[in-house]
């Protein structure tokens, strides 16, 4: 029987995986330093901490720390680490959190792995899509191209679209594969290249496994609605359950590609039992595009609320501008395929929702931050 470490094994993704896992026949261990933005301050209260309690082995404690990874890592031989610092907003003015939790907690597992005993036989790392920044596209005139962010200059005038790096003009997206230049926007996405890439090098020179995962846009039941820097159904559906109004950044139009918990965790256990996994990078995503206005409107929708959708114009800087991931390496590979559509997920979330309690909108605090820091327009 193989025994299994994940890191944020409290968290959204963490805790499916884990009882997954677990039904699978897998002894499971959890580390995890249940943090306040997402379970709130008793933990006892939070729907995914719960999922897990009294199910497998819980370690409260951090990445951060060296002697909490020693505790974790005995007796186990495939570690997953999903704990991590996520919000690109937050990102770009909590620095040092974002860098010593993603990148720093990393380099302590690694030296760990590298410098004492262990019997760890596979590392599975969650990455993500936003180490692609903006992502690739093809201009008329010069093909494909790897645009770098998008500037305050055109999005104060309301033109979001993504430009050509050479001549300028707007240029069409495509799907992003994993061969695509990374061009992180945010410090969220430059750390999980780091960390992607940390364990890459490390796990090829001492010869542990390592299988990264470039997460597009999770959601699902679980999702955290305490935490308003990440995950925006769950930020829409806090704001609906509150009675307030839904603010659309920029025109509506930007896209995503949202994939549901289960096809994620899913794609996990392929990476974990699979050989065909090891030292590869893979996309998980849904093979939809979805724009933000038409989310807004279907959780109205779903929710039979009156609430206001108002396309503010406002936007943030060290967003992207739309996001599709390309899924022949991990389809090919791995036989991944993603099972539940975007239509079926929201329902299922929303149902998910409906019997929650509504929490805290902590929306506008979040917004007034990031004008403080001038990275809110």
């Amino acid at each position: 029987m193989t025994n299994i470490l994940i890191t944020g094994g409290a968290g959204f993704i963490g805790s499916d995986l884990a009882l997954k896992l677990k039904n699978k026949g897998y002894r499971v261990t959890v580390l995890d330093n249940l943090s306040p933005q997402i379970h709130g301050e008793n933990p006892d209260d939070s729907y995914t901490y719960n999922l897990i309690k009294g199910k497998v082995n819980i370690i409260k404690g951090s990445v951060a720390n060296a002697n909490d990874w020693r505790k974790a890592l005995i007796d186990i031989d495939v570690v997953v680490h999903l704990a991590a610092e996520t919000g690109t907003g937050q990102s770009m003015y909590e620095i040092d959190k974002y860098v010593s939790t993603n990148i720093e907690g990393s380099a302590k597992l690694l030296e760990v792995l590298t410098n004492e005993k262990n019997q760890v036989k596979k590392l599975v790392v969650a990455s993500s899509r936003a180490v692609y920044g903006e992502g690739k596209f093809e201009c008329e005139k010069h093909g494909i191209v790897y645009p770098e962010s998008r500037i305050d200059e055109d999005m104060s005038k309301g033109d979001y679209e993504v430009k050509c790096p050479i001549c300028k003009k707007t240029v069409t997206m495509l799907p992003t594969d994993e061969l695509s230049e990374l061009h992180p926007t945010s410090v969220y996405g430059f750390t999980k290249q780091a960390q992607e890439q940390l364990c890459m090098i490390v796990g090829k020179s001492i010869g542990i496994p390592v299988v990264a995962y470039r997460f597009q846009n999770v959601y699902g039941p679980g999702q955290s609605l305490k935490n308003p820097y990440t995950g925006i159904l769950s930020i829409f559906s806090t704001r609906i359950k509150n009675g307030n109004d839904i603010n659309i950044f920029e025109d509506g139009l930007e896209t995503r590609d949202f994939v549901y918990i289960d096809d994620i965790t899913d794609a996990v256990i392929l990476g974990i039992e699979k050989d065909d996994a090891n030292y590869h990078t893979f996309n998980v995503g849904s093979g939809e595009q979805t724009d933000v206005l038409t989310v807004a409107n279907t959780l109205k929708e779903k929710y039979n609320s009156d609430v206001q959708i108002k396309v503010s114009g406002n936007y943030r800087l060290g967003d992207i501008r739309h996001n599709l991931g390309d899924l022949n390496q991990i389809n090919s590979l791995l036989g991944y395929k993603s099972k539940i559509s975007f239509k079926q997920g929201i329902s299922n979330f929303v149902e998910w929702v409906e019997g929650q309690k509504a929490e805290i909108d902590n929306y506008e605090a979040s917004i007034e931050e990031m004008k403080k820091k001038g990275l809110y327009k």
